[in-house]
């Protein structure tokens, strides 16, 4: 199968969890602030995400309490990222964009040949 794209892919998930194991950082947090940042609140990016804006809050709200430092500024008319919400998105992206490369190396030197065939 020299030259040829494989049919399989290696897929994986991250996230980031504190000493408890709860939840801290993941894709899921990472696409609410994404939206919020776009749309400018916590209401638009339910809607978008099909989430309720319950819990959407509760998972910004847990994330903030276990960083101890806010995510967001809650504005009358809604609600932007903080400096620390913009570089965990920045970072996450990066992270995962490493983790991808990095496994897709991984999976064609360890399995690639045993499962192409």
């Amino acid at each position: 199968m020299a030259g040829e794209e494989s049919p399989f892919r290696i897929k994986s998930k991250i996230w980031v969890e504190d000493a408890n194991g709860k939840v801290v950082f993941g894709l899921g947090r990472y696409r609410i602030l994404e939206a919020v940042r776009r749309l400018g609140s916590l209401q638009a990016a339910a809607l978008e995400l099909k989430m309720s804006y319950r819990a959407i809050w509760a998972r910004v709200s847990a994330t903030e309490e276990r960083l101890g430092k806010p995510l967001l500024i809650r504005e009358p008319q809604g609600s932007r990222l903080t400096p620390l919400g913009e570089t965990l998105l920045k970072q996450f992206q990066r992270l995962l964009k490493i983790v991808e490369t990095e496994s897709d190396a991984v999976y064609k030197d360890l399995m690639a040949a045993y499962l192409d065939g």
